[in-house]
């Protein structure tokens, strides 16, 4: 028996098993992907178990973690819906899966049974991730506290209602793209001032590291925090001048809202 199994190990799914061996043996951990060898070169370099079926996780592990795309969802429930109905023993499904709610998680496995929703983001796989879960009325308080244990080394877990998952995945899921984008916006102009790329990607990425932690720490609202350093004609006002005649704030506000419907949409 594993204590925890992944059908899937794509990017996300991935990040997880990284935060799961730091809490969880290894060995105690099965991997399974539809391009084999990618599971194979995680399990190698973690010291994880490695299998080329789906219903093999589904009959061995505890916590069955599912890192498959919404649109197959369907079809990797219907396939493992057989063993799991043939289990005696307790077993939690971990779905991953944006916009499919725990109703229809269900529905497509066809039973009742513990099914726990959650969002993680890729940092997760070094300590600095976003978390969100929902269970359904079938996890116990101690199970849902067990999995946080899991996951603890995956940086910061935060307990959602269903309803606002989508919202959190648009800002926490999504955004992670968005702030790539701005760092790479952030050190190609680095690079046209004069910068090497590689210091000038270093400078972009801790400021936004340090940035986000004095937020963070001081629990200063992030305008009161861009006005202490915007002196009196100086050069930072004029950036934020700049980047207000771009739309900045606006296609931030706009790309987030566009996630979020897209992934509502999922559900649908």
């Amino acid at each position: 028996m594993y204590q925890l199994g992944f059908i899937g190990t794509g990017n996300m799914a991935g990040a997880l098993v990284e935060a799961a061996c730091k809490t969880v043996d290894p060995a105690a951990i099965l991997l399974t992907n539809r391009t084999a060898a990618k599971a194979e070169v995680l399990a190698q370099r973690l010291g994880c178990q490695v299998t080329t079926s789906n219903s093999q996780v589904a009959q061995n592990a505890k916590w069955i973690f599912l890192g498959v795309k919404p649109q197959m969802m369907a079809g990797v429930l219907k396939e493992i819906a057989p063993v799991l109905a043939a289990r005696k023993d307790r077993f939690i499904l971990v779905s991953m899966a944006a916009g499919l709610r725990l109703e229809t998680l269900a529905q497509m496995v066809g039973e009742n049974y513990p099914i726990l929703r959650i969002m993680p983001n890729t940092p997760a796989a070094i300590g600095e991730g976003m978390i969100f879960y929902t269970p359904n009325h079938q996890m116990t308080e101690e199970e849902v506290q067990d999995f946080c244990t899991i996951l603890a080394a995956g940086g910061l877990l935060d307990r959602l209602p269903e309803p606002m998952l989508d919202s959190g995945t648009a800002v926490a899921g999504c955004g992670g793209a968005f702030c790539n984008l701005f760092l790479e916006a952030l050190a190609d102009g680095g690079v046209a001032c004069g910068l090497p790329r590689q210091k000038a990607l270093l400078y972009a990425a801790q400021m936004v590291i340090g940035t986000a932690k004095l937020m963070l720490e001081t629990g200063k609202h992030p305008g009161v925090l861009k006005d202490e350093v915007c002196s009196p004609a100086g050069s930072t006002i004029q950036g934020v001048r700049a980047l207000e005649r771009g739309g900045f704030r606006s296609a931030t506000f706009e790309a987030v809202v566009a996630a979020y419907e897209k992934t509502k949409a999922l559900g649908d």
